[in-house]
């Protein structure tokens, strides 16, 4: 039974809640509880979160919780018209602000450390030209062969 991938328990009478255990269902696509009298709090879980759309769970009108837009008693945060519940600006900001400081950190960093490094040290500035000087005619080499073979290959 875990592996069901679609189950549809509509216009069937059903009462009470919905058992937890439905959204232990991972390869769980299509859903429908509609017509029947289920209350209570649509229960979470990742699959279940999967199923976005209000009319799984249409004509139970004692079920609360998302997706619907009905809260649940309890429910503190506002939601935007049934969704994920608003986030506060401060963290978000405080959030971003943090990714970028470490992005730009760790981008100084590396490329200090590299340019850095070739501006201070003589001797490995001539080994990496040299390496890449080296290189390079292999690189071409390389390329003009693939380059000659798929032309043949298209003859």
């Amino acid at each position: 039974m875990s592996s069901l991938e679609t189950l549809d328990l509509s216009h069937n009478h059903l009462l009470g809640e919905i058992p937890q255990s439905l959204s232990a269902l991972n390869f769980l696509n299509h859903l429908s509880l509609s017509y029947n009298n289920f209350s209570g709090r649509i229960p979470s879980g990742d699959q279940l979160r999967t199923l976005t759309d209000p009319s799984i769970y249409e004509g139970n009108p004692s079920l609360c919780g998302f997706p619907l837009s009905t809260k649940c008693p309890g429910d503190d945060k506002p939601t935007t018209s049934g969704n994920l519940p608003v986030q506060d600006n401060d963290e978000d900001g405080n959030e971003k602000l943090g990714l970028y400081v470490s992005i730009a950190l760790g981008f100084i960093t590396g490329f200090w450390g590299v340019c850095g490094t070739l501006l201070v040290k003589k001797s490995w500035r001539h080994a990496y030209f040299r390496f890449f000087d080296d290189n390079k005619v292999k690189i071409i080499v390389a390329i003009a062969v693939k380059v000659a073979r798929l032309r043949r290959r298209n003859l």
